[in-house]
């Protein structure tokens, strides 16, 4: 898998909350409301917990 942008990463806490139920999904916006649904609370986790030293703000398309 690819090093997530602190962005994404930033996505997939909220992501990871919801799917928890400690945010409600309707408070989700953009990729993290895809990412609640597309992915596993395992996934969401490793997505969510890399180390952000280094990272870029966001990733360049």
């Amino acid at each position: 898998m690819c090093q997530p942008s602190k962005a994404q990463q930033k996505a997939a806490g909220a992501a990871l909350s919801a799917k928890r139920g400690e945010t409600p999904k309707s408070e989700l916006k953009g990729a993290s409301k895809q990412m609640v649904e597309s992915m596993s609370e395992k996934q969401l986790e490793e997505f969510a917990s890399t180390k952000r030293k280094g990272k870029p703000q966001h990733v360049s398309k």
